[in-house]
């Protein structure tokens, strides 16, 4: 039987106050309200403010740098190092802030697949951070609660403020990982996806070390059994996409591939709800409801969430598990991917709708992790911006994004997976010319390739980019699957496909020792 008071102790955490574990989720509610961390919509889901900080803060996450881990490490912009004796010195007041404190453990895995799985202890000063974790990561049973031992420990202290530079740090805020001590410290910031990004980035630098790919993906299964897998960054309908009614949902955001097949690392989801549509994504909707946890959501006089209301951030968000999402696989466990999706919005309107990738190239373009964001909102900025974030996840991947890519290459090779980069961005022109994908469009795209029905399809290859691109996609109009036919000006298609060819070649001038093979299946400017 575990003794928690005990265990704290271990860590050198002491409080006067009640230390509470996995408390009940109407517990943890009911104490939530009453410390004033939130209130109560009107479906019953919980409402929070996370204040400055609506979204993670990369500048302030740092990597305890240690001999052990240190050539493993992908040190730059993205992993900042943080010296052993400045995570000291911090800890220390963080665990002589919290000693006046009530304390909220949730103890529980990441990964659902029992091997493979991580131990966990979260220790949070709100009942309301705890409830996330409750809802984000998976929950162990009675059984398993009783002699729960955690190999990693996530201590949450947003009330705690440090002095930035005069602590070793660039802000008030602080996320740290520190692998010798198997601890994650976040302080000074309440929003609740560092405590699931902390989480993932632990995994993805542990799982390859068990011949485990780590993906920042959704993945889902048909009724037939075949599972796939969807990366893609913000704005490319990841979430639409994989929220299939005809297949179910294993996971929507982080995932490992093994030997096994797929499972799921989560245990719930954390949406988006900017803009949400009750009618086209009722599951989200659906969801928010009695012990979902909402971030940062307008709530209006009657207690109605405003989710069109962006006065707070653009990254409002619902936590909630995924059995409450009704299509949803409660393993958290498929089979081998028969069919791997990269989604990318190209505003540029050259890349095809979509195209089969050879190894090689999946593994060209799951380095280059490309899509476009709109800069149209900013006044006098008008052209798109191609951005590039390598493994479709590059804020969470501690190693060189090669490591993760050969993994890739060699599950591709091992269970003859197909892979499909699919543009659900522009055609007929770039971002205020052309015309988005039309997502019937695109759905029956992603079904055919789902169904295996591009296996044997007809292909020609794209002399720019090297895709190879489907003659035919049943319920697509052919005409449009080459994105030079659906322009008006083809001289002003030709010049801009060469522009974003030179973008992905001068991105992918930072990947050192890669193969010639996999460069070489890259885009290649004129």
């Amino acid at each position: 039987m575990v003794n928690i008071i005990e265990e704290l102790e271990k860590l050198n955490i002491k409080t006067s106050k009640n230390v509470y574990r996995n408390l009940s989720i109407p517990k943890l509610i009911e104490k939530a309200v009453i410390n004033g961390e939130g209130v109560l919509t009107e479906t019953g889901a919980l409402d929070v403010k996370t204040g400055k900080y609506t979204g993670r803060s990369p500048k302030d996450r740092f990597i305890v740098r240690h001999e052990s881990i240190n050539d493993k490490i992908n040190w730059g912009d993205v992993n900042l190092p943080i010296e052993e004796e400045i995570f000291n010195n911090l800890y220390n007041k963080v665990t002589e802030y919290i000693s006046d404190k009530e304390l909220y453990v949730f103890d529980g895995y990441a990964g659902a697949m029992e091997e493979y799985r991580l131990p966990i202890r979260v220790i949070n000063e709100l009942a309301s951070q705890a409830l996330i974790s409750n809802q984000l990561f998976r929950r162990p049973t009675k059984e398993q609660l009783e002699d729960h031992k955690p190999e990693f420990t996530v201590v949450v202290v947003p009330g705690f403020k440090c002095k930035g530079k005069q602590d070793g740090v660039n802000s008030e805020a602080f996320i740290f990982i520190d692998f010798n001590k198997k601890m994650v410290v976040i302080g000074g910031s309440q929003y609740g996806g560092e405590i699931k990004k902390s989480i993932f980035s632990v995994m993805n630098f542990l799982m390859p070390e068990k011949n485990v790919f780590p993906m920042h993906c959704s993945a889902n299964i048909g009724k037939d059994g075949n599972t796939a897998v969807f990366f893609g960054l913000s704005g490319t309908g990841k979430t639409t996409l994989s929220a299939d009614p005809e297949r179910k949902l294993i996971g929507d955001d982080e995932h490992g591939w093994c030997d096994k097949g797929i499972f799921n690392f989560e245990g719930g989801c954390y949406a988006k709800t900017i803009r949400l549509d009750k009618d086209n994504e009722k599951e989200i909707y659906g969801a928010l409801r009695f012990g979902s946890v909402l971030e940062n959501v307008v709530i209006n006089e009657e207690g109605r969430p405003d989710y069109d209301d962006a006065r707070y951030t653009e990254n409002t968000r619902g936590a909630y598990p995924i059995e409450y999402i009704p299509n949803a696989e409660l393993s958290g466990i498929g089979g081998q991917p028969n069919t791997v999706i990269f989604l990318t919005a190209d505003a540029f309107g050259v890349l095809p709708p979509i195209s089969k990738l050879t190894k090689e190239a999946a593994m060209y373009h799951f380095m280059s992790g490309y899509t476009s964001k709109l800069a149209g909102t900013e006044r006098g900025i008008t052209e798109p911006v191609a951005t590039f974030s390598a493994c479709f996840g590059e804020p969470f991947m501690l190693m060189s994004p090669y490591v993760y890519a050969k993994l890739l290459g060699e599950k591709i090779d091992k269970y003859n997976t197909e892979v499909y980069l699919v543009n659900t961005g522009w055609s007929g022109g770039g971002y205020g010319v052309g015309s988005r994908m039309r997502l019937s469009y695109t759905r029956a795209m992603v079904k055919a390739a789902l169904e295996g029905k591009l296996k044997e399809a007809e292909y020609i290859k794209d002399d720019v980019f090297q895709l190879l691109v489907p003659k035919e996609v049943p319920g697509v109009p052919s005409e449009i699957l080459n994105p030079k036919n659906t322009w008006q000006d083809k001289e002003q298609y030709d010049i801009k496909a060469n522009e974003l060819a030179k973008k992905f070649e001068e991105n992918f001038k930072r990947y050192k020792n890669v193969p010639d093979e996999i460069v070489n299946a890259g885009p290649i400017s004129k």
